[in-house]
């Protein structure tokens, strides 16, 4: 998937910590989306689909990603 992202407009969660250790997204052409490091704005991005996206956020309600 090549998708254009110099026209994105990045920005972190409102609970982001001052220590700037947090990941930016992006809403993207087609539904998609961009998650990309905050510390590092020029490197590698990840694209999510919104299938994937909507897995991801799902997942992250039913607390399917937390430490035992």
């Amino acid at each position: 998937m090549n998708i254009d992202l110099s026209g994105a407009r990045w920005f972190k969660s409102s609970r982001s910590s001052a220590t700037g250790e947090c990941v930016e997204a992006a809403h993207l052409a087609g539904g998609h989306v961009g998650v990309r490091d905050s510390k590092n704005p020029d490197g590698p991005a990840l694209i999510f689909t919104p299938g994937e996206w909507d897995a991801f956020v799902a997942g992250v309600q039913d607390r399917e990603f937390d430490r035992p």
